[in-house]
């Protein structure tokens, strides 16, 4: 009897030494702190400051504050919603469907009954000219869960120039810290590229679809809501990128936890292996950090595996 108890006693802590290996991983590998260098200096209002902040998870710890427009500098925003069914792809942007990308042009929004198999949608008058939302207040009215019912049936666009007063403030821990137990964002930001526009939670697509609108994302994954201005729900290669001195995919920015997200695809188009949930992995250069995910998946990154920091906006 002593005898089985001391092999289950064996086996138990066989068991809690190896999840606790597991865990520790990216905790005992490279740390790599934020570089203030990568960010773009004409997009912030102020100097990158160092302060203490207190994280997702209660730690006091430096971070970096940055102030920013959340507007980028390396490529214009928009086109979104095309004005008429006969416009080309160059008069719209994207939308993500099944994982797959497709272009919002004037055929795309006039065979949009057949692409959701719905007689309800009606996004275009009889005269082929395509139901927009123009202004502010009727962006707003489409623009949330709940949509006003004279801007349902509606392509929804929102400019920038509404929220161009809009301040984006950031707080970033300088060295990440690694936990085993991932966070799942739902609201707020999942990270930030190096103009200083966020990386948004997935797009609310099922909200958005049942009220029979769409709301496209430019070319670049980017669009406009009233809260956070211009954001990204996709990566598509538009923005500054850090290359790397191996054949490893080009730094696109940093997840709100520290670490930095990647691109997908290295030099050579592979996608990375042995992705964890959130979309990171663990290498000996860049320590523990995100791969960005396909352009139609609507998810950047899933997840944070550290305690993150906050974004907030002035209006």
């Amino acid at each position: 009897m002593n005898r089985i108890k001391i092999l289950i006693s064996l086996s138990i802590c066989m068991l809690l030494m190896t999840s606790c290996q597991e865990n520790n991983k990216a905790i005992k590998g490279m740390i790599i702190p934020v570089n203030p260098d990568f960010f773009i200096k004409e997009n912030l209002l102020q100097k990158i400051e160092t302060i203490e902040y207190k994280l997702s998870g209660g730690t006091k710890t430096e971070c970096y504050k940055l102030v920013v427009k959340s507007e980028p500098t390396e490529h214009t925003m928009g086109p979104w919603c095309p004005k008429h069914i006969d416009d080309s792809k160059e008069k719209g942007g994207i939308w993500f469907e099944g994982g797959k990308v497709y272009d919002v042009d004037g055929h795309f929004i006039s065979n949009i009954k057949e692409f959701y198999a719905d007689s309800k949608w009606s996004l275009y008058n009889e005269d082929g000219s395509i139901k927009v939302t123009f202004t502010q207040k009727q962006c707003e009215g489409a623009a949330k869960p709940d949509v006003e019912e004279i801007y349902k049936n509606h392509c929804v666009e929102c400019q920038p120039s509404f929220y161009h007063e809009h301040i984006t403030t950031y707080h970033i821990p300088i060295k990440p810290i690694y936990k085993s137990k991932s966070s799942k964002v739902r609201r707020g930001v999942m990270g930030l590229a190096f103009n200083g526009v966020n990386f948004d939670p997935p797009a609310p697509t099922e909200a958005i679809l049942n009220a029979h609108t769409i709301a496209p994302l430019d070319d670049c994954g980017g669009h406009v809501n009233p809260h956070s201005g211009y954001h990204y729900h996709a990566v598509t290669g538009c923005t500054k990128e850090i290359e790397q001195s191996d054949n490893h995919a080009p730094m696109i920015g940093y997840a709100m936890d520290g670490f930095g997200i990647y691109a997908l695809l290295d030099k050579e188009g592979n996608k990375p292996s042995n992705l964890d949930k959130c979309g990171g992995h663990e290498d000996d250069i860049r320590g523990y950090h995100y791969h960005a995910g396909e352009p139609g998946g609507n998810q950047i990154i899933a997840c944070l595996h550290g305690e993150y920091g906050d974004m907030k906006v002035d209006h």
